[in-house]
This record gives C-alpha cells, sequence and structure tokens, in this order.
C-alpha cells in the first residue's frame, strides 16, 4: 500500500470550504490546488493539517449523498481557548450533533456538522 488519505468530495463549494477551514485553522496548508478550467470548482486539491492529509474536490457528477455525520475529523486542542473559538466558528451555520459538554471521557468535547456537511470531533482534556 502506498498511502490512505482522506478524500472530502463537495459539489460545487471545495473552493469554498477550503477558505473557511484556512479561517478555523491556522496550521492548514494547502499542498496544491487545481481548478476546473474556467471555472471556480476545485479539481483536485491536497491540503495538510497537523498531520492529516485531505484530498478535496468538486464532483463534476452530481450525486444524491453527501457527509455522514459518522465519519468525521476528530481535532485535538491545546487549550480551552482554543476549542471554545473553533466550536463557535464551526457552528456558524452548522450544527451540533454533541453540544460542547463535558461527556466524561473529556474535559471538553463537541461533535458538529459544518455549513457543507462536514463533521468534526473537538476534544479539549
Amino acid at each position: 500500500m502506498k498511502s490512505a488519505t482522506t478524500f472530502l468530495m463537495f459539489q460545487g463549494q471545495a473552493n469554498e470550504a477550503i477558505q473557511q477551514y484556512q479561517q478555523w485553522f491556522s496550521e492548514l496548508q494547502v499542498e496544491s490546488l487545481t481548478y476546473m478550467e474556467n471555472s471556480q470548482q476545485v479539481a483536485m486539491a491536497v491540503l495538510h493539517l497537523k498531520g492529516l492529509k485531505m484530498m478535496v474536490n468538486d464532483s463534476v457528477i452530481q450525486h444524491n449523498f453527501t457527509f455522514t455525520p459518522s465519519t468525521s475529523i476528530f481535532v485535538e486542542c491545546e487549550s480551552e481557548e482554543e476549542i471554545d473559538s473553533l466550536v463557535a466558528q464551526i457552528l456558524e451555520g452548522g450544527q451540533a450533533l454533541m453540544p460542547l459538554d463535558n461527556y466524561g471521557f473529556s474535559k471538553k468535547f463537541a461533535w458538529i456538522q459544518d455549513r457543507f456537511g462536514v463533521s468534526w470531533q473537538l476534544t479539549y482534556n
């Protein structure tokens, strides 16, 4: 096996999502980003966030499915301020699947679906 990578397929919102994720996560690096001809739709992008490699694109084929909350990106925050800030930002236009709280397994934890449908689990211990 050469590699295994998280792949996020959007339907016309990939560029907007990448820009939003760059605002939320200052550590996010865009390794490469190519657009479809004469368009702002993403043909392919490769992102890196704290060791996680993600491939992102806009599908040229319309699908009857989108992201599922059961697949999520898990983020371990370094401070209470960081988790509080990220949760507030991601909730703008999104929804809390598990609101920020102490669930026993984490001092602070939230499971949030962002406005693009991508799910994020954030934890601080």
